[in-house]
């Protein structure tokens, strides 16, 4: 028996000209059960494809994400705990310079005089360790003021880290003309028979210059008054003027007075002569072999800086100090670059500490 339904079907097949079997199938492919093949199951080879690609991508975008922006991208500021015009500020304002040139970012020097650069200390430990403030410190504030004041309200070693020492200088016993002394063993013999008379100037208490005048008066058997001041520069215009008769200052703002013959320098910490005041003879030289005395200064960054950051100034830093235009003119004032890495400053300053711990308690100098 026949199929009427069958028959009705493949009659409009004949009027439309499409095969019953291609009509069925393209009904077929459209249909739910075809996708994926004809079991009727979801492939799942394109999501896991795309879920894989978006799986290996993450890790690179969030590293992109956490990755710190380039540094320096703002300006900087560079905290000097002394006042213009000063040895500490006149190789503070060198360095900002070169680093401004080489990064096309502003260095702005911020002066904190006072306290025997305890003040500017302070302020740079206070500040964020984001690299963007630094402090050039030196011998006065990282090491003897941790012996010469009661209270300090810093810890060197704890709240700074290092970033490279960037000069060693002698110190220079200068003497006002008028004093007859024209020699180092002169001066010892007129200071010994005026015990008390003499003053000294110094750029603050417990500073490089005061503590080299108590080491000279131990090992000298002399008595000096100590005159102190706020900084470098006012003690060395006194000094220049006759306010004061001595002083024990580092050369870099003092040679060109000794030059233009306004002061008169009777000798030089070191080994050797400096090349700026290739005349005058050392300590050792002029008859006080034992007498060993320098100042230095070096670039720090308050605790916590990233390692990141403090390889990327000291790399830079080192560059400055050993290039040889700024290596000449630092020797032509007196002071000698050195350009050291920041585990080679911070033992450094760990020997300096034990060395002038001593001078201080066999010189009973305390600051309350």
């Amino acid at each position: 028996m026949s199929d009427p339904r069958g028959e009705i079907r493949r009659g409009a097949a004949a009027k439309t000209g499409v095969p019953l079997a291609a009509g069925r199938n393209r009904r077929d492919r459209n249909s739910p059960a075809s996708v994926g093949g004809s079991s009727g199951a979801l492939n799942p080879a394109p999501f896991l494809r795309r879920l894989f690609l978006v799986l290996v991508a993450l890790p690179i975008v969030a590293a992109h994400a956490q990755q710190p922006p380039a540094y320096p991208v703002k300006p900087l500021k560079l905290i000097i705990p002394f006042p213009a015009g000063g040895p500490t500020d006149i190789l503070g304002r060198l360095l900002a310079q070169k680093l401004t040139e080489a990064w096309g970012q502003n260095v702005v020097i911020d002066n904190r005089p006072g306290g025997g650069g305890v003040i500017g200390a302070q302020l740079a430990v206070k500040s964020l360790p984001d690299g963007y403030t630094l402090y050039l410190g030196g011998v006065t504030t990282l090491v003897l003021a941790t012996f010469t004041h009661k209270d300090l309200p810093y810890d060197p070693i704890r709240d700074f880290a290092p970033v490279t020492q960037a000069t060693i200088s002698p110190l220079m016993l200068m003497t006002h003309p008028s004093l007859p002394a024209r020699s180092l063993k002169e001066f010892v013999a007129f200071t010994r028979a005026r015990p008390g008379q003499i003053n000294y100037a110094s750029s603050g208490p417990g500073g490089t210059g005061h503590l080299a005048g108590e080491l000279f008066q131990g090992l000298t058997k002399t008595k000096l008054v100590h005159v102190p001041y706020r900084g470098a520069p006012p003690a060395l215009a006194d000094l220049v003027s006759g306010e004061v008769q001595v002083m024990f200052g580092t050369l870099l703002a003092a040679v060109p007075q000794v030059r233009a013959g306004r002061l008169r320098a009777l000798a030089v910490t070191g080994p050797v002569r400096s090349i700026a005041v290739p005349d005058v003879p050392t300590f050792a030289e002029a008859g006080l072999p034992g007498y060993d005395a320098s100042s230095w200064n070096g670039v720090m960054v308050p605790a916590g800086a990233s390692r990141a950051t403090i390889t990327r100034l000291n790399v830079e830093l080192v560059r400055i100090l050993r290039a040889p235009n700024v290596l000449d003119r630092l020797a032509a004032d007196g002071p000698v670059a050195v350009g050291s890495s920041p585990e080679e400053f911070a033992a450094y300053i760990k020997s300096e500490l034990a060395k002038w711990g001593r001078v201080v308690r066999e010189a009973g100098v305390r600051i309350d």
